[in-house]
């Protein structure tokens, strides 16, 4: 592999580019070759990017390996092959394990096609953005498997190409993904992830208005990873910044633009449910069922966990209907139980809402058997736990 400088030394956020101003003159770089700049390619993989999100997983691949027919030696068809079973791992919430080899074999495939063109050529910022972007991704699986040590040192090789590629930011916005990211979570982690500020301390500083900025970029003008960067901008303004009024928009975008992707759906019409968008939230989880039961991939038991209970909810509060109420509820504790999800907020409150109905009947069987399940799972601190304890001390049962 070419030489290279050491670039954790540097102490700096990782700068914005205008990509109105390009940073390298296109006649000062061989792009010969490129196909990110290549708009012909562009136009051929723009519908099987639509068929990845939208989890036509067999139609994208076999665009997919059609490039890798005409281009054995390029990374790109190796890193779309990997992201497309990326996705077949993300609706599973990182549980399923399945495609974890598959995957890395792709990342790593395209990360030798890329080393090789870059030993040839270490001005081939487009070898650097696969590199990037193939570490990346691996590492992120590793962090989702707590593999802390390779995480570490994917996220280090990572950050390598991004320096050596920065220059190039302004050739396409596709470059610019991976130092969006890198800004908001070199800030973001060490805030969260205390235990891990010693291994930060050999990354460059981020900044985190900065990264949304360049996210922002990204989604609007990217081609290949601009569905990624809206993915992250999405997680991060709900999830992070606690900002769903702005995470709202391109939720909506995606779900849309993507409609039979369970992952979009569910996020989506988690959103209504919080912002009292009712109508949509319905209209979204009756759908998440109806794909679910036709057996739609990344259509699986998640998905159908969240839709059962914003539907019970509804149920319950709007339509006063506690019968469907308690339908709902019941089929999301099986959702629940199905994915092994037997700890989160979605089966608590299914069994704590089934609780509170039980007692209104006076069943209080019923009502015993699902706040004796709150009481084992809800923190002892909450008052969901407090309301369970008590509701078993006034109805012990008779000896």
């Amino acid at each position: 592999m070419a030489q290279t400088a050491d670039t954790t030394r540097k102490a700096r956020p990782i700068r914005n580019i205008d990509l109105e101003n390009v940073d390298v003159a296109p006649d000062a770089v061989d792009t010969k070759g490129w196909l990110l700049l290549n708009q012909d390619i562009a136009l051929e993989l723009d519908g099987a990017v639509q068929n990845l999100y939208n989890f036509k997983y067999d139609r994208a691949e076999k665009q997919f390996r059609s490039l890798r027919r005409r281009y054995p030696n390029h990374p790109m068809p190796y890193f779309l092959m990997g992201l497309s079973t990326w996705w077949k791992i993300v609706p599973t919430n990182w549980q399923s394990k399945l495609y974890d080899k598959p995957f890395q074999a792709y990342m790593d495939t395209a990360i030798t096609k890329a080393e090789a063109l870059y030993e040839k050529d270490n001005k081939n910022y487009e070898a650097c953005f696969f590199l990037a972007a193939s570490y990346g991704f691996a590492g992120r699986l590793q962090a989702e498997r707590k593999n802390w040590p390779k995480a570490t040192i994917s996220a280090k090789r990572a950050l390598k190409y991004l320096e050596l590629s920065q220059e190039a930011n302004g050739l396409s916005p596709e470059f610019l993904f991976g130092q969006a990211l890198f800004n908001y979570y070199a800030v973001w982690i060490p805030d969260n992830y205390p235990i891990l500020k010693p291994v930060l301390l050999l990354f460059p500083k981020g900044d985190k208005q900065l990264g949304i900025q360049q996210l922002r970029t990204v989604a609007d003008n990217g081609i290949y990873v601009g569905p990624e960067a809206k993915v992250f901008l999405m997680r991060i303004l709900n999830n992070e910044e606690n900002n769903p009024t702005l995470a709202m928009p391109i939720a909506r975008n995606l779900a849309t633009k993507y409609p039979d992707n369970g992952y979009f759906q569910r996020f989506y019409a988690l959103l209504c449910f919080n912002e009292g968008d009712f109508r949509e939230c319905e209209q979204t989880s009756r759908d998440i069922l109806d794909k679910l039961n036709r057996g739609l991939p990344g259509y699986e038991g998640i998905s159908g966990r969240y839709a059962t209970y914003f539907l019970g909810w509804l149920m319950q509060n709007k339509y006063k209907d506690m019968v469907k109420a308690k339908d709902y509820y019941q089929r999301c504790i099986v959702f629940a139980e199905s994915t092994s999800d037997t700890k989160g907020g979605y089966y608590l409150y299914a069994n704590l809402n089934l609780a509170r109905l039980a007692d209104k009947e006076n069943n209080v069987r019923d009502a015993r058997r699902y706040y004796e399940e709150v009481a084992n799972i809800a923190p002892h601190k909450s008052v969901n736990y407090t309301e369970a304890k008590n509701y078993l001390k006034a109805h012990k049962v008779k000896k």
